[in-house]
């Protein structure tokens, strides 16, 4: 999957009909929000590795453990889970099975991917329903982690809210995808893109430095 969003530098009359200017107001709206909790969740996780480095320390010179960090670790599983799901989703991140879609073109490839978003849209939003409501159940129960009786709603309410991000970034997807079905000539917007094997490497290798460093030295090295 390509990951790169793609914006016109001038529109057409039939992309602004399209709603191509909307959608991509909406994308950067949204696209900061969902950077915003990849860092917050990048942030998390190199604290606990900190946390943990200090624990190991700890218990290995001073026979001393920091109270609490099993239940640390239990309740950051829905941070490095879910936190950035949404931000991986703009960004075509998500390992997707495209033996059918690879070979679509024009509007039976845009009605196909239509109707696997309105799915996955469905199942996000059952998973917002049930999260949001475990969270309440947690709250209201009084649910805290074993050893050092943290209280377990802020965990499981931070999983609704991560999937209710994505949800609206599948909706997102979903209004481009409609946008291309209506206008299949029209620029891709806030939609992931196939790309070939080839096309992938080649990217992959120039952010990577590969195909710089070979260009300066006059041809790859053995």
């Amino acid at each position: 999957m390509e990951s790169k969003i793609r914006r016109p530098v001038s529109w057409t009359p039939r992309e602004e009909a399209t709603g191509g200017r909307l959608i991509d107001r909406l994308d950067g709206v949204l696209h900061p929000i969902e950077r915003l909790f990849a860092a917050i969740a990048a942030l998390c996780i190199f604290v606990l590795m900190l946390i943990g480095v200090l624990n190991i320390a700890g218990r290995t010179i001073f026979d001393y453990s920091i109270f609490g960090y099993v239940d640390m670790v239990e309740l950051s599983i829905s941070i490095f889970a879910f936190m950035a799901i949404a931000y991986c989703e703009r960004l075509s991140g998500h390992v997707r099975m495209e033996l059918l879609v690879g070979n679509l073109r024009g509007r039976w490839l845009w009605s196909l991917e239509i109707l696997g978003t309105i799915v996955a849209l469905f199942v996000v939003a059952v998973l917002v329903y049930y999260g949001w409501t475990h969270a309440l159940r947690a709250y209201n129960f009084g649910d805290s982690t074993i050893d050092a009786q943290y209280p377990w709603w802020p965990s499981k309410m931070l999983a609704a809210i991560a999937f209710m991000l994505l949800w609206l970034r599948l909706l997102l997807n979903l209004l481009g995808y409609g946008r291309l079905f209506l206008n299949p000539q029209a620029t891709p917007i806030a939609v992931p893109l196939i790309a070939d094997v080839r096309r992938q490497a080649e990217e992959e290798a120039a952010e990577a430095g590969v195909l710089e460093s070979a260009a300066t030295d006059g041809g790859p090295r053995p």
